[in-house]
């Protein structure tokens, strides 16, 4: 039995597979915890999300988180399909710019459609049922991190998705170290990470999407147990 964290895959389906497939090989009784941000960026949004259900319809155990990509196509889809009434002006989705200077134009492609609201709605219902973090014996596990100026972290749920710089207290997560992704680092630094346990977290997004990138372009997956990582290359083709 393992269990088996999952950084921003980003749309990277081909890449992912070859993580799964050649390099975790889980079974039954493994588990797979992905981290969030499935989608935006890369080509195949829609295939990564079909992978994991397919995962998952094998009888491996997935755990699914939310990243702030996935917030961002689920507030627009909100948005759209119900706006706002105004008696004098239409609003403007207030999410819309955000999220296709992220990548919602290369996500849509990946459907085959052209509006958020023509997405399939058992996608939407899926991405709803992501979960904001997962407590293990010696993790928790989160896209993108905690606000530790809150005396109860689990209370601000926005930073779970959303914050890029905190220090961990480890009296306030239990004594657990945080893994987490979100924001891209380079290979050398997701090491430091793991053998340097007084920093209390784990960052192993090494930004898959961004192929080519000096010390990044790599999907990683870290053993909850022993702390091994695989690193997967981006295989994607280039655009």
């Amino acid at each position: 039995m393992g269990k088996w964290a999952i950084g921003d895959i980003h749309g990277c389906y081909n890449t992912l597979r070859e993580l799964i497939e050649k390099k975790l090989c889980p079974s039954t009784d493994d588990t797979l915890i992905f981290l969030g941000d499935y989608i935006d960026r890369g080509p195949s949004s829609r295939q990564v999300i079909d992978y994991i259900c397919y995962l998952e319809q094998l009888g491996i155990q997935t755990i699914c988180l939310q990243g702030n990509h996935e917030e961002l196509l689920l507030k627009n889809y909100e948005w759209e399909k119900k706006p706002p009434k105004s008696l004098f002006l239409k609003k403007q989705n207030p999410f819309a710019h955000t999220w296709y200077a992220a990548g919602a134009n290369e996500t849509l492609a990946s459907f085959g459609v052209q509006r958020v609201t023509d997405i399939p709605e058992k996608y939407i219902q899926w991405l709803n049922q992501t979960r904001l973090f997962v407590e293990e014996d010696k993790f928790l596990l989160v896209h993108a991190g905690f606000n530790f100026n809150y005396n109860n972290i689990f209370d601000d749920t926005a930073s779970m998705k959303w914050i890029r710089q905190f220090e961990p207290d480890l009296k306030k997560t239990g004594g657990k170290r945080i893994i987490h992704g979100h924001v891209p680092v380079p290979l050398e630094v997701i090491r430091h990470c793991i053998e340097t346990p007084e920093l209390g977290f784990i960052d192993i997004d090494n930004g898959c999407v961004y192929k080519g990138r000096e010390g990044m372009g790599n999907l990683i997956a870290i053993n909850l147990e022993t702390l091994e990582i695989k690193v997967q290359a981006n295989i994607e083709k280039l655009a």
